[in-house]
């Protein structure tokens, strides 16, 4: 047992024990909850970003691109079956087609003037006039063949000989003449060179493509 008397005491007090009191500095409370408060506020910033990421990659706002992508997305239709389930035919000559040419348009003398100009590159014309009121003013393309499954490719080589001209399957015909309504897109027939690169395309039709649509985006309404 040790005893230690302070001095100037006068033996009055007396420190009695094994161990001697520690002496703790005071705690300096107010750094430490300044140091809680700046943690609480920055976990809340970062939780709050983190809020508005999730929200603009969800498109919660809903006019955001990581949301316009899949909304406008194209929708394919499956392509259309060819009118033709068998090898085709190849392709006769100018001389083995032959062919009617009628005017749709509601311009005067391009039956004649055509018919004219197909027979000098070898066709046979049967005979030329108005459309009949079946495609009379109803064709908007260049022209259009029609002929029946055994003017199939009668009807494709007439084809050749005007630009951007589609072909026609009647199934009810029957003769393998071919009829040429003359559109109005028509401008002229092509030129021979031009008409012989598109023989070429007619003889091996590629395969028809899917039909796609882009769908609009809806307009989005103001925030207020």
């Amino acid at each position: 047992m040790s005893m230690l008397t302070p001095s100037g005491m006068g033996g009055k007090y007396r420190i009695t024990g094994n161990a001697y009191p520690r002496m703790r500095r005071p705690r300096r409370r107010g750094r430490i909850v300044a140091a809680v408060v700046a943690s609480v506020v920055v976990l809340g910033l970062f939780g709050w970003g983190a809020v508005q990421l999730f929200h603009v990659f969800n498109g919660g706002d809903g006019d955001t691109k990581a949301n316009a992508g899949p909304q406008n997305a194209p929708t394919c239709k499956p392509a259309p079956t060819p009118t033709h389930t068998a090898k085709l035919a190849p392709l006769p000559q100018p001389a083995g087609v032959t062919v009617n040419v009628f005017n749709a348009t509601t311009r005067g003398g391009l039956a004649k003037s055509t018919a004219d100009e197909l027979a000098k590159r070898g066709f046979k014309v049967a005979k030329f006039g108005n459309a009949p009121i079946t495609y009379d003013k109803k064709v908007t393309q260049s022209a259009m063949v029609v002929a029946g499954p055994a003017g199939e490719a009668a009807a494709r080589e007439a084809g050749t000989q005007v630009g951007g001209a589609t072909v026609k399957i009647d199934p009810a015909r029957k003769d393998n003449t071919v009829d040429l309504m003359i559109g109005n897109g028509f401008s002229a027939l092509a030129t021979p060179a031009d008409a012989a690169k598109a023989r070429v395309v007619a003889a091996n039709p590629p395969p028809p493509k899917p039909v796609c649509t882009v769908p609009t985006t809806p307009a989005t309404k103001p925030k207020g």
